[in-house]
């Protein structure tokens, strides 16, 4: 019985222009060897199963090939291109370093490396899974690093560069790789199935593509797996049941049920899908994933973003032209939010539900929305200043003789009318209503109408001569700047003090405190502690609106400042020590007299 040998390893690269999806470093390479300009070490980072053991060992044997072509590609004819094939050739060491990372391995490592090829120029060291190391491993690897033996080149490879240390990076030519596309890995196994005689549709191709997530080697080890499943003929079913992927036909059914308003099929899907055993997790992010194929499929600038084959593409067109762009985002973010709160949700099932109903009801209060501007256009409240203007009733037209006969009927109720109009022009269009008029200003305003070509004015109606009221004769308190005496604001300051509640916490300093004159209209207090301070500074504002309109000016302003602290003379009696205190509080006092304290 013959040995069987996987995809992965029978159809390794053996030169640069075979190794998939990393053309610019294969390139910078073979640049490196023809100009003779090669470094002590190298660092080739990158995910798993994108070439980076299979670069090092090409460029192992082409720089110790003995001759080597015009396409700076090894000859494999000669004694040390041959040995390298037959895996015996003594110029390349391979050392892993997830089982060999102590001090005593790079040790050995460093006494190996003084030896001389005995075929060849160079002696190539690969070292694979570096991050590994451990730190006195990396500390005893630094000297032979920087400064290697003329014949000796490192080539370290690793998956997770940031965990190597920065003395480390800084002696390496640093190599990034990238994943393999979706189109790159569908060519390559394109061509492998060619060789092995093995029939595979391009959708399928594509669903091992994508499952491999970018790794080459996964990619082939999926595609021998379904061939062991089906055969020589894959179909895109078997593909599917086999590696356990949400079918894209679940993802378009669902979304036609979901612009439908559809609830009930909705859920059926859904139930259809946990059903067959796949997670709701996996589910809502593949739901995700479709929400953003169909975004960039809905121009053509940015349908290259999708990586599907012709035929799915062609669904995702179509799907894409019936759903709106505002749909898509919002259901994109329900979806993807859903996806963040997946694993803190306690019901699971009813999360991706829940979600699944808000992104149909999307579509069903756009609906509404679109019914009422149809059928009953209204106009948005307006706040202009203080006043909210109620909402525009359905425009009617007037012709000219309504509107003579509208100003004789305001000519008639002259007297009567005591309410300003709005008169909202259009291009052909004159309305009016009434103001509505609201005692104090609303805290959240009306968002403004957004209408172009219109002109809102408020006027005051032709027939009516009514004089402005008081409130809008009175002007603002920023204007005001009468001059008023000291007497004045000690007879306001009293006066308020009088009307304040008597629960308020500053009402004893109000009463029992004057302001000190600064200049014109400054004016300083003083406080025993910081505490009184605040206490007077919360009712700073009421008091300075009272004292503004009772003395007509706004431009009064108080100053505060904490008196020095001084040491009391101690009491030589508790009787004393009450006397004192009541006389620094009056408010004590009446709290012993109401609560009826005596001393003991």
């Amino acid at each position: 019985m013959e040995n069987f040998v996987v995809s992965a390893r029978k159809y390794r690269p053996t030169t640069f222009d075979s190794v998939v999806g990393q053309s610019s470093l294969t390139t910078t390479l073979k640049n490196a060897i023809k100009n003779k300009q090669l470094a002590h070490a190298y660092l080739f980072c990158g995910p798993r199963g994108v070439g980076k053991t299979t670069c090092a060992r090409i460029f192992a044997k082409t720089i110790n090939c003995q001759n080597l072509g015009d396409n700076i590609e090894a000859c494999d004819q000669c004694d040390s291109c041959v040995s390298f094939n037959e895996q015996r050739s003594f110029n390349i060491h391979e050392l892993d370093a997830a089982s060999n990372n102590g001090v005593d391995d790079i040790r050995t490592l460093i006494e190996q490396v003084r030896i001389p090829p005995q075929v060849g120029k160079y002696s190539v060291y690969i070292i694979d899974e570096v991050h590994m190391l451990s730190q006195g491993a990396y500390n005893a690897f630094l000297k032979t690093l920087e400064e290697p033996p003329a014949h000796a080149i490192f080539i370290l490879a690793t998956t997770e560069k940031h965990k190597i240390i920065p003395t480390i990076l800084s002696r390496c030519q640093i190599y990034d790789f990238n994943r393999i596309t979706v189109a790159d890995t569908v060519d390559h196994l394109k061509n492998i199935a060619e060789k092995e005689g093995v029939s595979i549709d391009d959708n399928a191709l594509n669903i091992i593509a994508h499952k491999s997530d970018g790794g080459l080697r996964d990619a082939l080890s999926i595609f021998d797996q379904i061939v062991s499943f089906s055969g020589n003929n894959i179909l895109y079913e078997d593909v599917i049941a086999n590696l356990n992927v949400l079918d894209y036909d679940y993802y378009f059914r669902l979304v036609d049920a979901l612009l439908a308003n559809d609830i009930v099929s909705t859920l059926l899907i859904l139930n259809e899908v946990l059903n067959k055993g796949f997670d709701a997790q996996h589910f809502i992010t593949g739901l995700s994933t479709h929400f953003r194929d169909l975004l960039v499929s809905k121009d053509p600038q940015t349908i290259i973003l999708m990586e599907v084959g012709a035929d799915i593409g062609k669904k995702y067109h179509a799907q894409a032209q019936q759903a709106q762009m505002d749909f898509l985002i919002q259901a994109l973010k329900i979806s993807n939010d859903c996806d963040l709160n997946y694993r803190n949700s306690n019901n699971k099932r009813l999360l991706v539900e829940l979600a699944l109903i808000q992104i149909a009801q999307l579509m069903s209060q756009k609906k509404n929305l679109t019914q009422q501007e149809v059928s009953n256009p209204t106009i948005q409240p307006i706040n202009v200043g203080q006043k909210q203007v109620a909402n525009v009733a359905k425009p009617t037209e007037k012709t000219d003789n309504q509107a003579k006969d509208s100003q004789t009927k305001d000519s008639q109720t002259q007297d009567s009318q005591v309410k300003e109009n709005i008169v909202v022009k259009t291009e052909d269009t004159v309305l009016e209503k009434p103001v509505v008029e609201v005692a104090e200003p609303v805290e959240k305003q009306a968002e403004p109408v957004q209408a172009s070509k219109t002109l809102i004015s408020i006027s005051v109606s032709a027939g009516s001569k009514k004089s402005p009221t008081p409130k809008e004769s009175t002007p603002q308190l920023g204007d005001l700047n009468e001059s008023f005496t000291e007497e004045a604001l000690l007879s306001a300051w009293k006066a308020y003090a009088a009307k304040v509640s008597k629960n308020t916490g500053i009402v004893s300093y109000i009463k029992s405190h004057m302001p000190v004159k600064i200049d014109e209209h400054t004016y300083e207090l003083s406080f025993s502690n910081i505490f009184q301070e605040n206490d007077f500074k919360k009712e700073m504002s009421k008091l300075s609106h009272y004292l503004h309109q009772a003395l007509q000016n706004s431009h009064i302003k108080f100053t505060t400042k904490i008196e020095e602290s001084v040491q009391p003379v101690k009491s030589k009696n508790p009787e004393e020590s009450l006397k004192q205190m009541t006389s620094s509080n009056p408010e004590l006092q009446h709290l012993i007299q109401n609560l009826k304290l005596e001393l003991d």
